[in-house]
């Protein structure tokens, strides 16, 4: 079959590929990880240089197969990740790749060519056409020119990585068509699509009597990254030196803290590996009151932890979702970061991010002019859908009764490929 048509949902943190088959059946690509598959196509790329026949190249691995290569590796090359949360960015264009200048269309498209490459091989299909999905709000994007400018560099990724005809659906849309698909019903619907940098919102009529049901879009650039943030901020960032002093020139000051700010955020992270930063870190270590901190700092960079560290975070978060308190743990050498987290501790720290989603959702509402008890059904879906306090929101406007979840990483590329079809 050539130039099938499928859907891909390229995400901030996981991507995920679908078709749909002659028997209207949905079917998700899988791809091989650590002796297994997974549907879930971690959205990283991990860059090496190696040595060939004299010659030093750089070579590249993404998703599972990324992830692999960066835990095999004895000195860890680059390992990007979020690169989806940098579209709308006018002023990050590139970044320095082993001394060579790298676009972030291209670092996006060797992701997205790998996708297609391993979708075509599994489904036995070339595939140059896609229904592709964003979100309502892209990451950082704060009027319409800027959500225009970031699909249109994420439609550039697409094309150099060899698809030719591209079309664009809202996620929550999307997640919405996949929902549709299980009714023999019609209902007034409300969406919630929470990826890693993005919380999206649809209001629909859906069922097998609706032809054209949308109400209206919302959207905020927070999500999964921005709770991951405030884990960093309050329980790794400390142990690395945060909040400590330095002598200089006789007086005591303030370690720097826009290293900081760059921890928090896992697309900024392997950026602050640059020589000019590592020399500024070795100067602080040699002048701070706790250098052992931010020795452990300085480690952390250069090792290029983040996915360790993300790993951790996230089994934090995913604990507090079932249990009142869990525990913390990052150890890698001679960082050893321990503690015991509170769900109630957590949900303060996240309360600023819980009141924007709750605004968005509120704003949605109000825009429409639809009354919560109207809507029949509230489907959720992606992975911060599991915390409490963001179902605590849904609950509290509309009733856990009326609350679905399901498909929680997939359904948005289910539904892409149901548009596709």
């Amino acid at each position: 079959m050539e130039g099938a048509r499928i859907g891909i949902d390229f995400g901030t943190t996981n991507s995920s590929v679908a078709r749909v088959l002659p028997s209207g059946e949905v079917q998700l690509a899988a791809f091989p990880y650590m002796q297994g598959t997974t549907e879930s196509f971690r959205s990283l790329l991990y860059l090496e240089q190696v040595k060939e026949r004299g010659a030093h190249i750089v070579k590249s691995w993404s998703g599972p197969a990324g992830i692999e290569q960066y835990l095999a590796a004895e000195n860890k090359g680059r390992l990007i990740q979020s690169l989806k949360s940098l579209l709308s960015s006018r002023s990050l264009q590139s970044t320095d790749v082993f001394g060579r200048r790298r676009k972030l269309e291209d670092l996006i498209s060797r992701i997205l060519r790998d996708l297609r490459e391993q979708a075509e091989q599994q489904f036995g299909i070339k595939i140059q056409s896609a229904v592709v999905g964003r979100p309502v709000q892209f990451v950082g994007a704060e009027t319409e020119d800027q959500n225009i400018y970031a699909q249109k560099r994420l439609e550039e990724s697409f094309r150099i990585a060899g698809f030719h005809d591209i079309r664009f659906e809202m996620e929550p849309v999307a997640a919405a068509q996949f929902y549709e698909s299980t009714l023999d019903h019609d209902e007034l619907l409300l969406i919630g699509d929470f990826g890693g940098g993005t919380s999206d919102f649809s209001l629909l009529r859906v069922g097998p009597g609706i032809r054209s049901g949308l109400l209206g879009n919302a959207g905020v650039g927070i999500a999964g990254d921005a709770f991951d943030a405030k884990i960093v901020r309050h329980l790794v960032s400390p142990a690395l030196g945060a909040g400590t002093n330095m002598r200089s020139m006789h007086k005591i000051l303030p370690v720097p803290t826009w290293v900081y700010s760059n921890l928090e955020r896992w697309h900024h992270l392997s950026f602050l590996r640059g020589r000019d930063t590592m020399n500024m870190l070795q100067s602080v270590k040699v002048q701070a009151l706790e250098p052992r901190k931010i020795e452990n700092l300085i480690d952390l960079i250069k090792e290029d932890l983040g996915y360790h560290l993300h790993r951790s975070v996230q089994q934090l978060k995913y604990d507090l979702s079932s249990q009142d308190r869990a525990r913390f743990h990052f150890s890698h050498g001679a960082i050893e970061i321990e503690a015991t987290v509170e769900r109630a501790d957590f949900e303060e720290w996240i309360a600023p991010e819980l009141r924007h989603i709750a605004d968005c959702v509120d704003r949605l509402m109000t825009g429409s002019g639809v009354p919560a008890a109207q809507v029949d059904r509230v489907f959720l879906t992606g992975g911060s859908s599991f915390v409490p306090a963001v179902r605590g929101i849904f609950e509290t406007r509309f009733g856990k009764d009326r609350i679905k979840t399901g498909n929680e990483f997939t359904s948005v590329a289910a539904g892409l490929a149901l548009k596709a079809s």
